[in-house]
């Protein structure tokens, strides 16, 4: 027991600091208790033995991070502007993220310096009319009206979402005028962005420069709407969201460069390092590439200090920094899905790929059908609780897709090297990725417009249990009752999606105008739909069950 504690004991400590952190989501200790009794717990450490020892740093950690997370609540929960909701007033903005354009409006994550007369630092979701959009980093002026957040509204409460991110409220804004730039870490992090965005894909447009864009820099704000929901539906959607395997290929180029220059490894490690950090500053703070860039820069220093590289204890010091930063990241769907998509790859790949090994499948097919098997068990009951369904043909569309995923992220970053040394290299690298790029595309639009591409409810639980069973029984039974299990389990799963496609489906979106009338059994109830939103009108009396209809038309929102 002894020597299994004084070899785990990085990771006990670093995951009682991680549940000290995640429980000020719960319980806010007071500032001064916990932060004694956190201090009490370590002085006491060193006179004790053993497992005491190790109990009492555990305890200390988990208490001084519960004080640590009360703290950067109460500081993400303090507004200057809540209370100043209703007023209108000309205000000096720093827009820190790309803007994701909406059929009515832009939305732009800025951060508010200045709001008639008052210097301040407070993050704010800014709105503004359809037409230019601000670009990241840039410091604009605008006439604004403070409204609060919304509500809960069709499954969705905006105001909680930004509250977790420390937005609480919202600026509405009239026009915009750029005035300066960004300085500091936030203008380096920008100009890596800039150039990084321009040079990955020079003389590309629309769809595939949108896709090379959300394969590199985590945006899929060029996408649009009918092909993110593609990417949803196939369970493609995270080749859009940067991941570890992004973290790896930026380190691994480094490190491949620096083995065919002759470069020495100690460099080559540190120039690792330093295009990690870039790669960050450039994609932003995001759960995945935080955990991966801190997976990443701990191995590279732990090859530099001759140390041994663990990465369970880099996973939790990833959820460590992640939770210390703002504790609200444990309800975050992106942390709960990276760090679960993690652990399965980490402990139930290996069991899949095991016993995929009796069957004649190739080894590339098989490590894809392990990867995406595992993570999408263990990320179902996430998404299902999150965004309320689960892709069905998650495994298929990332056979297909994930061979040239690698591919194009190699040639995105191959081409925003050639960009500064050989531009017309640089332009026909370029063309070459657009078509992989569009081939990912295709996939996507492919196996998303299957039917009974989503299922959702007791349909996808169903689903998880029965694969979770048929994994529990190919273990369990002897190999010469296995086929007949796997028969018995296909037919099962063949009768679920028969059951899925006999589910009523929303018709395709409105390319124009589109008149439906209601049964509300007396009066009116028509529904206008164009491309932009619909309109209802005169729902019925109340027995009609209008709403039933709407979503059964695939509207979830009215105008």
């Amino acid at each position: 027991m002894t020597r299994l504690l004084d070899r785990y004991s990085p990771h006990l400590l670093a995951g009682a600091l991680c549940l000290g952190l995640a429980s000020a989501n719960f319980v806010r200790l007071g500032a001064s208790l916990a932060l004694a009794a956190a201090v009490a717990c370590a002085a006491a450490s060193p006179a004790l033995e053993g497992r005491q020892r190790a109990g009492a740093m555990a305890l200390a950690l988990a208490v001084g991070g519960a004080w640590w997370g009360a703290v950067r609540l109460d500081a993400i929960d303090r507004s200057v502007l809540a209370s100043r909701v209703g007023e209108v007033g000309r205000a000096l903005l720093e827009v820190t993220g790309p803007t994701r354009r909406t059929p009515f409006q832009l939305r732009v994550p800025a951060r508010i310096h200045r709001f008639r007369g008052t210097s301040l630092r407070e993050p704010v979701l800014l709105q503004l009319p359809l037409g230019r959009s601000p670009p990241q980093g840039a410091l604009i002026e605008s006439v604004v009206e403070l409204k609060a957040p919304r509500g809960p509204s069709d499954g969705f409460d905006e105001r909680t979402y930004l509250r977790r991110r420390g937005v609480h409220v919202v600026a509405r804004g009239r026009g915009w005028r750029q005035v300066g730039r960004r300085r500091g870490i936030g203008g380096l992090a920008d100009r890596i962005h800039r150039e990084l965005a321009r040079s990955i894909a020079p003389g590309l447009a629309g769809e595939r420069r949108a896709v090379l864009d959300g394969l590199v820099l985590g945006e899929d704000e060029g996408l649009s709407q009918e092909l993110r929901d593609r990417f949803r539906s196939s369970g493609l959607y995270h080749l859009l969201a940067v991941s570890g395997a992004n973290v790896a290929f930026v380190a691994g180029g480094v490190l491949l460069v620096a083995w065919l220059a002759g470069i020495s490894r100690v460099v080559a490690e540190l120039g690792a390092l330093a295009a990690i950090g870039a790669y960050l500053l450039a994609v932003g703070w995001q759960p995945s590439v935080v955990r991966a860039g801190v997976a990443g820069a701990l191995a590279s220093l732990a090859w530099l200090a001759s140390r041994p590289r663990d990465r369970w204890y880099f996973l939790l010091l990833g959820a460590a920094l992640l939770l210390a930063w703002s504790p609200y990241s444990l309800l975050d769907p992106g942390f709960q899905l990276s760090f679960a998509a993690v652990a399965a790859i980490f402990v139930a790949v290996p069991a899949v790929q095991r016993l995929l090994e009796g069957y004649p499948v190739p080894g590339g097919l098989r490590e894809v059908i392990a990867v995406s098997g595992a993570c999408g068990l263990a990320t179902a009951p996430i998404l299902l609780l999150q965004f309320g369904s689960v892709p069905t043909y998650s495994i298929l569309s990332n056979a297909l897709a994930a061979p040239a995923v690698a591919p194009s992220f190699g040639l995105a970053l191959l081409t925003a090297v050639l960009a500064h040394l050989l531009p017309p290299a640089a332009l026909a690298a370029a063309w070459l990725n657009g078509w992989v790029a569009a081939y990912i595309a295709g996939c996507a639009r492919l196996i998303g417009g299957l039917p009974g591409a989503q299922v959702s409810s007791t349909l996808a639980l169903g689903a998880v249990a029965g694969a979770a069973l048929v994994l529990y029984a190919t273990r369990r039974l002897p190999r010469w009752r296995r086929p007949g299990f796997l028969v018995l389990a296909g037919l099962s799963a063949l009768f679920l999606v028969g059951w899925q496609l006999r589910a009523t489906r929303p018709p395709p979106p409105p390319t124009g105008l589109r008149l439906t009338v209601l049964d509300v059994g007396q009066g009116d109830g028509i529904l206008l739909q164009v491309p932009e939103g619909a309109v209802l009108v005169d729902e019925g009396p109340p027995e009609a069950h209008v709403d039933r209809q709407l979503r059964d038309l695939g509207v979830r929102r009215l105008a």
